[in-house]
């Protein structure tokens, strides 16, 4: 069966391709090269999709589709699910591949039910050849990897952001296809007013920052001198987020103290939690501080390419396998030179 591959991805608020959207880009041409005698298409979908066609012309698709308009310039389920099922349908595409941000998770499910097909989420890998197509994806907090193929078309495919390099290429000049949809009042009854975010100095949470700072339980636990120190360790780890802008982890142990009656890092929360039932982070270089070694924490972040941990114990579990570096010193000692130096 000849497959016709899609490349579906949505513009960001500056109506350029998301960098997960250009990885995806990237699956989707190897996929294609893969395959004896597949097409790749390309389906854009934004309030402005020209530039973002252009900036994807070198990617060897034989056809772009567009679907633009003030009405798909945000996010919401009923736009996005109509400009995608057309986009899909006017390509007769039987392989779907998107990237899986939170707009395309929440709405291409529900398209590939509309489409009669299937849908497979959280993909770290899309591999064919003239046998057929098969994904890898992980399960039980990446503790297992599985391989998974699928006979049914269309197929829906969103890949994992993190997991390759970005697809990289000359713009040029690309003829976009306008696919008709029509968007009524009813489709249109979600409005999105505005965002509530935190200032930039007090943002923690950093996908695309090149390193991820990871604290651990010890951080509010009593220091050489009997005492505990959080105010310190507060301020000893905005400091260094602000100096770097590293994105900020918490073991599962230092974000349940709350409800344990001990003392916490106020600016740290369930959304920083790194491993077992929090994320599983994708940045090129990690440091686990006063982290002890938890095995939930280290599965967590397996796919930190550079694992580096500062810690007081030369037995801990970090310097059993688990980091590449292990800095035997007492962590708030090292975050004050650290700080210190960066502040030159």
């Amino acid at each position: 069966m000849t497959e016709t591959i899609l490349f579906l991805a949505h513009t960001d608020a500056d109506a350029r391709l998301p960098q997960a959207a250009l990885e995806a880009l990237g699956t989707a041409i190897d996929l294609t090269a893969s395959i004896p005698g597949a097409v790749l298409h390309a389906g854009l979908v934004g309030a402005k999709v020209h530039a973002a066609a252009s900036a994807i012309a070198g990617a060897g698709c034989v056809r772009v589709l567009g679907v633009s308009g003030d009405a798909f310039a945000q996010a919401r389920y009923a736009t996005d699910a109509a400009a995608t099922e057309a986009i899909c349908r006017a390509s007769g595409a039987t392989l779907v591949v998107a990237p899986a941000t939170s707009r395309w998770m929440r709405v291409l499910p529900g398209v590939a039910s509309r489409l009669g097909g299937r849908t497979d989420t959280h993909a770290t890998a899309v591999a064919g050849n003239s046998q057929g197509v098969s994904i890898t994806r992980w399960y039980y907090r990446q503790r297992m990897e599985a391989s998974l193929r699928r006979t049914h078309r269309p197929w829906t495919v969103l890949t994992d952001p993190g997991c390759r390099e970005p697809w990289a290429g000359t713009p040029g000049s690309v003829q976009v296809e306008d696919v008709p949809v029509a968007s009524t009042e009813a489709h249109q009854r979600t409005q999105v007013t505005g965002f509530d975010a935190p200032p930039a100095d007090q943002q923690t949470i950093r996908p695309d920052a090149a390193l991820l700072f990871v604290a651990g339980a010890g951080w509010t636990k009593p220091q050489a001198d009997g005492q505990t120190h959080a105010a310190e360790a507060e301020r000893l780890i905005l400091e260094f987020l602000r100096h770097t802008q590293a994105s900020l982890g918490g073991t599962k142990s230092l974000v349940d103290l709350s409800g344990e009656g001990h003392a916490v890092l106020a600016f740290m929360s369930h959304l920083n939690q790194v491993g077992q039932t929090g994320s599983t982070p994708r940045h090129a270089m990690g440091l686990a501080t006063c982290c002890h070694g938890e095995e939930p924490h280290a599965v967590g972040w397996r796919f930190v390419n550079e694992r580096r941990a500062v810690n007081l114990d030369p037995n801990c579990g970090w310097a059993k396998g688990k980091a590449d570096i292990v800095y035997v010193a007492d962590a708030f000692e090292v975050m004050r030179s650290v700080n210190a130096l960066l502040s030159q």
